[in-house]
């Protein structure tokens, strides 16, 4: 929330298998997830009768409450609102999956704002900055 760092790192491995849990029950498949201090990104393929939205929604709130029961991370306050999505073709996986890897160096270059902007750019949609965070 807020771009606050958040999600440190020795509680990150234990939210990530929590939603790898989640997204097996629903019948997709999860090649990576991977994040810094403030944000996460999950590679999945999601089951054809799986709204995105509605993924999202369950990941955030049984992830928050799985956060807040166990205490993995002590000024957490719940997830921002909104998320980003894009879709990307299967030969690009393996390039995708290298790239959450690596999530880390990313970021020691590029801001989660700055990022954002360029994918936004890059997948041609149409934003308003006054409504990113």
């Amino acid at each position: 929330k807020n771009n606050e760092q958040i999600l440190s790192e020795p509680g990150r491995e234990s939210v990530y298998k929590y939603i790898w849990g989640i997204l097996k029950n629903k019948k997709c498949h999860l090649y990576r997830i991977g994040g810094v201090g403030d944000h996460i990104h999950i590679v999945t393929h999601i089951h054809p009768t799986i709204a995105l939205a509605y993924l999202i929604k369950d990941i955030k709130l049984a992830s928050s409450d799985y956060i807040k029961t166990k205490d993995i991370f002590p000024n957490f306050r719940g997830w921002q609102e909104g998320y980003g999505a894009f879709t990307y073709s299967v030969s690009a996986k393996d390039n995708l999956i290298d790239y959450v890897k690596n999530q880390k160096e990313h970021h020691r270059k590029e801001s989660f704002r700055d990022e954002y902007n360029r994918l936004l750019k890059e997948h041609e949609i149409e934003f308003d900055e006054k409504y990113l965070l």
